[in-house]
């Protein structure tokens, strides 16, 4: 019996999003061609706290360069989760590069987060929302990941993204170095979001 319900996932999620200007140089390694305007590419870094009536419950944390696609477009670079299910799934369906990490959320007014594995600590952030009114928007977007060449997995989104403060810390000797030091551009929360992943 295997560990993950077939594809398409239907999942509620409660998010908190970062956007981030990166020189094409410092990247991690992506298996499609970024989206660059003047020599930078936009990374996306997310915390993903994964709720019930979703097929599935977890936290995630992950980061994803904007690439050249058909639609909106997006690859994985580095992404953890506190699930087995959510880590097999994800690898074997998608292609991501699920790894297992200890992630810490907590809410109310600010909300904080940790991701630390067995070895040493990931990332660390506190967002604060700021006023602005609340719109729900559908969404899509392609997942572009290296599987004998480029896999596409198409993703539906419902959100209603509101503004947000962040202040991130990121391990200088960890796999989300490249962006320690940096500011973000804009951050979002996206409370209550529903999404459907695969086909």
């Amino acid at each position: 019996m295997s560990l993950y319900p077939p594809q398409p996932w239907n999942l509620v999620a409660d998010a908190r999003v970062s956007v981030w200007r990166v020189p094409v140089a410092d990247l991690p390694a992506v298996p499609a061609e970024p989206v660059v305007i003047a020599g930078h590419a936009s990374v996306f870094t997310a915390w993903i706290d994964y709720t019930p009536p979703g097929q599935l419950a977890y936290h995630e944390l992950l980061a994803a360069v904007a690439v050249k696609g058909r639609r909106v477009s997006c690859s994985i670079t580095e992404i953890w989760v506190d699930s087995e299910a959510s880590l097999a799934g994800g690898r074997e369906l998608w292609a991501i590069p699920k790894d297992l990490a200890t992630l810490d959320f907590t809410g109310g007014r600010t909300f904080t987060a940790t991701a630390a594995t067995s070895e040493d600590w990931i990332a660390t952030a506190a967002f604060r929302r700021r006023t602005g009114l609340p719109v729900r928007l559908p969404t899509s977007f392609e997942v572009v990941q290296e599987r004998d060449g480029l896999l596409r997995t198409p993703v539906g989104a419902k959100v209603g993204p509101r503004p947000a403060s962040a202040d991130w810390s990121f391990n200088p000797r960890g796999p989300l170095a490249y962006l320690d030091g940096r500011r973000p551009v804009t951050s979002l929360e996206l409370p209550a979001s529903q999404l459907r992943f695969g086909a």
